[in-house]
């Protein structure tokens, strides 16, 4: 059987959690009986029976059908006050450890290899005395390090990283890159390999940069906002190829409109929006299946008029309205890198095809053996 690993990252956003989905599917295919675990988990989302779990945990448990507990894959939460009370002394690492080492004594008694994934960049949680490394070198685990695709930049990371892994005296499994630009993957892959071999260490796998993944979908965008729908609300997990700002002439804009976009413009370019709505009837018309996957965020101090609205939800166009200047909001978006979310069909499997593709699991798997 293969043993258990930790998945650890150089840096925040880096992509352990898609990692994690590709990993434990392409391991279940390999006949490997697997489960999952997040130790310390910082983003929270209540259950329908009111626990408190990490929203990475919900996501795999649901999607594979995991059968642990939740208090067991998802032991230890860092709320908000929880460094505090840490500080004030109301809260002791041991205490903390020890129900780590019970969560994680309980997941393996089914004989699974645990998926282990952890939170940011290694020395995230020293402040309460469990950075990654401490956390895998209590459970004994290798850790499997992630990078952002690169190769200078990327490197130095993993040195920095390394560095807290070798004073806790953690071995690194492998080194996978993330986010690598495909026509860069076969340099990056064989020079990297160069650079690695000084460590010993072996380059499990490149995965290339993809445009579903990269872009968030307007669920995402509604949550960080925190604005309700005007429209389309059941067309909320669509994902756009490109995010547009629409503030010249409407002429210009319907020439160069075309599915696939997130167009944000202000709610009184009454034109704007309606050509976009008039686009949807036109391609409706001559295929009534055409999906024009098209999404609007409407922006300004004063909201779309009513029957802005009624129009955009006859054609089902996605939409909310975001009291801010247009480019302020585009800054925003541009910022921010969305988390997989479990309703997020199309977003999950794509993570998983795409990681499942290009790591070399028959190597990780001759590792794990060892």
């Amino acid at each position: 059987m293969a043993k258990s690993f930790f998945i650890a990252s150089t840096g925040q956003h880096v992509g352990k959690t898609t990692l994690s989905l590709g990993l434990l599917s392409g391991l279940q295919k390999r006949n490997v009986k697997v489960s999952y675990m997040k130790p310390i988990g910082q983003e929270v989302e209540k259950t329908e029976s009111g626990a408190l779990v990490d929203k990475d945990v919900l996501l795999i448990k649901e999607h594979f059908q995991l059968k642990g507990k939740d208090i067991h894959m998802s032991p230890v939460l860092i709320a908000p006050g929880f460094t505090k009370d840490f500080l004030d002394e109301k809260i002791e690492t041991e205490s903390l450890v020890q129900k780590i080492l019970a969560a994680y004594q309980e997941l393996g008694k089914s004989g699974s290899s645990l998926v282990v994934e952890g939170t940011g960049h290694i020395g995230v949680g020293s402040i309460i005395g469990l950075n990654n490394a401490q956390v895998a070198k209590k459970l004994n685990l290798p850790i499997l390090l992630i990078a952002s695709g690169g190769l200078g930049s990327a490197f130095d990371e993993l040195m920095l990283n390394k560095t807290l892994c070798d004073l806790y005296e953690v071995p690194i499994l492998g080194v996978i890159l993330n986010r690598v630009k495909f026509e860069k993957k076969e340099m990056i892959t064989s020079y990297m390999q160069k650079a690695l071999k000084r460590w010993n260490i072996p380059l499990l796998g490149c995965i290339p940069l993809d445009s579903i993944l990269g872009i968030p979908s307007i669920f995402d965008l509604k949550t960080l906002f925190k604005e309700s729908f005007l429209s389309g609300e059941e067309c909320q997990f669509k994902h756009f190829k490109q995010i547009r700002l629409a503030a010249a002439s409407v002429s210009f804009f319907k020439e160069t409109i075309e599915p696939g976009q997130l167009i944000i413009t202000p709610a009184d370019r009454e034109d704007i929006i309606l050509a976009t709505i008039s686009k949807y009837w036109e391609l409706h018309s001559i295929q009534k299946k055409y999906d024009f996957n098209i999404g609007m965020i409407l922006t300004g101090q004063l909201p779309p008029r009513n029957f802005v609205i009624e129009e955009l939800k006859k054609a089902h166009i996605p939409s909310f309205h975001i009291p801010l200047h247009s480019d302020t909001v585009l800054e925003t978006i541009n910022s921010f890198t969305a988390k997989i979310q479990k309703e997020d069909k199309e977003k999950v499997e794509e993570a998983i095809s795409i990681v499942e593709q290009n790591i070399n699991f028959d190597y990780l798997l001759q590792l794990l053996s060892k």
